[in-house]
């Protein structure tokens, strides 16, 4: 018989994979979502998989809207707490906007652990949002078995500010602001196979806020889309970008910014079922080079979570975003890939050759 349970990741149902419904599906359930209608102000909504919602309230302010949560990733509470209010602030950071306020949305057995342990999370949660420069309002948290959270979050941007994934053009570079793997991490941590300080170098990226990346291309300019790197892989989130330009994004797999130490991780022991579905998603669309790592190749599909920035800035801008990056103490700067004409029907490919 199994023992009681001890850790947080107990308390979660896919550890690893953040509970994601698959991408395939979520394009299937968005093409019957009604689109934006016969309102003007309605900016950004789900027909580009953008990652948050935008409406404009004048000539110079509209709303940016979000919303996400997931069972725990790690045993650490307050950890827990800062990461999941860090993911759900990303959204509106990839959207160029500013966070201005927040709610909590919680699921907790409460008849299991102690009401303690949610306050852990609240005042992690609070911990990143307050650093946001944001405020939470309140909440809502319902009785489960497993535990989930996570955080709605309104900004604001400047509608002619605002930046999407489908604003790529031919020449754009791509930069990522923070390393990949945290799949890889999680899912040996919930194993309890994962070394200590590879948890703690995720953990790092995963708490940092992509203020960081938002500043430096703010600074640096010449940005012409904007995602972050979350549930559906590096090359799930590129293939959003590639299809909203009506292009192709070639990464190079030897250019990816890998969490340290977490390359012996990347074994089919630690793979999450996202890195399956988000392979699937891109079928028919996707191109792997002969020149391409497979192990490298795996970080593309990996589900990350409060993954960094992936810029598309013009070739002309690209050594002042790195160098603003690297001096807002972001966790990578990395020049991963470039976008293309479109390539046929391929939106994705990857390579290992093309920066050298």
């Amino acid at each position: 018989m199994a023992g009681p349970k001890t850790r947080l990741t107990d308390f979660a149902n896919c550890a690893g994979c953040a509970g994601k419904v698959a991408p395939r599906g979520v394009s299937q359930l968005l093409r019957g979502m009604p689109g934006r209608g016969d309102d003007p102000n309605f900016l950004v909504g789900t027909e580009t998989s953008d990652d948050a919602g935008v409406y404009r309230l004048s000539d110079d302010l509209a709303l940016v809207q979000t919303l996400d949560f997931f069972p725990p990733l790690v045993d650490d509470p307050f950890v827990f707490g800062q990461i999941a209010a860090a993911n759900a602030l990303s959204d509106v950071y990839a959207m160029n906007g500013r966070p201005l306020t927040a709610m909590n949305i919680a699921a907790f057995p409460d008849q299991e652990l102690p009401l303690t342990v949610l306050a852990e999370i609240l005042r992690g949660a609070s911990d990143r949002v307050t650093l946001a420069g944001a405020v939470t309002v309140g909440g809502h948290t319902l009785r489960d078995s497993e535990i989930k959270f996570g955080l709605s979050v309104t900004g604001l941007v400047d509608p002619a500010d605002v930046l999407t994934n489908a604003g790529a053009r031919v020449g754009d570079v791509l930069v990522l602001t923070k390393p990949l793997g945290t799949g890889f991490v999680t899912t040996a941590n919930k194993k309890g196979e994962c070394p200590p300080d590879v948890l703690d170098s995720a953990v790092a990226g995963m708490t940092q806020l992509n203020a960081v990346g938002r500043d430096a291309l703010r600074a640096a300019g010449g940005t012409h889309a904007l995602t972050d790197v979350t549930g559906y892989g590096l090359a799930g989130h590129s293939s959003e970008m590639a299809e909203g330009a009506g292009l192709t994004v070639e990464i190079d797999v030897g250019r990816l910014p890998l969490i340290e130490g977490v390359l012996p991780l990347a074994v089919p022991r630690y793979f999450t079922r996202a890195s399956a579905s988000n392979r699937e998603f891109l079928a028919g669309r996707l191109r792997i080079e002969s020149t391409a790592d497979p192990t490298l190749v795996e970080f593309a599909f990996d589900a990350q979570t409060s993954g960094g920035l992936l810029i598309a800035v013009d070739p002309d801008n690209v050594d002042r975003l790195v160098k603003e990056l690297d001096a807002r103490g972001a966790r990578a700067s990395a020049v991963v890939g470039r976008v293309t004409a479109r390539q046929g029907a391929t939106a994705v490919v990857l390579r290992g050759d093309m920066m050298n």
